[in-house]
């Protein structure tokens, strides 16, 4: 099983991708989109052929009471179009505090500022989907 992580921002798509074993999830590629998401969904779509992808992690915004607001509300449009178009399950994992976790690992690995401003996105992407892939051989 190959995962495709996504982490989708207002501006931008991080795009991670696991092993062929599906154990492993490491940054790809971030994408920019400025709402564009007809576009968006096109990219993800050749992705997803050009690399085998079974399967679909997009992180899902919760507020830290758990409500969904806006960004949760897009997300999980976000993944009726893509499983729509792709035909292929997209589940939603949810991303609370993935952004800080990412900043917090690249200001450990002693990453420039402009540097980290251009990775953050696939890194957060990258934990979702970690997140995701661990939980799921622990089940």
């Amino acid at each position: 099983m190959r995962y495709l992580g996504l982490d989708l921002g207002s501006k931008t798509l991080g795009v991670a991708m696991s092993d062929p074993t599906g154990l492993i999830a490491s940054n790809y590629t971030v994408i920019r989109h400025n709402e564009d998401y007809a576009s968006l969904i096109l990219q993800v779509e050749k992705l997803v052929r050009e690399h085998a992808i079974d399967e679909i992690v997009l992180g899902f915004p919760k507020h830290m009471n758990n409500d969904v607001g806006e960004k949760g509300k897009l997300s999980i449009w976000f993944q009726k179009q893509l499983e729509s178009k792709l035909q292929i399950p997209v589940h939603l994992e949810d991303e609370r505090l993935t952004t800080r976790q990412a900043e917090n690992l690249l200001l450990l690995n002693d990453t420039s500022r402009k540097k980290r401003k251009k990775v953050i996105d696939s890194m957060a992407a990258t934990i979702i989907l970690q997140s995701y892939l661990d939980r799921k051989r622990r089940i």
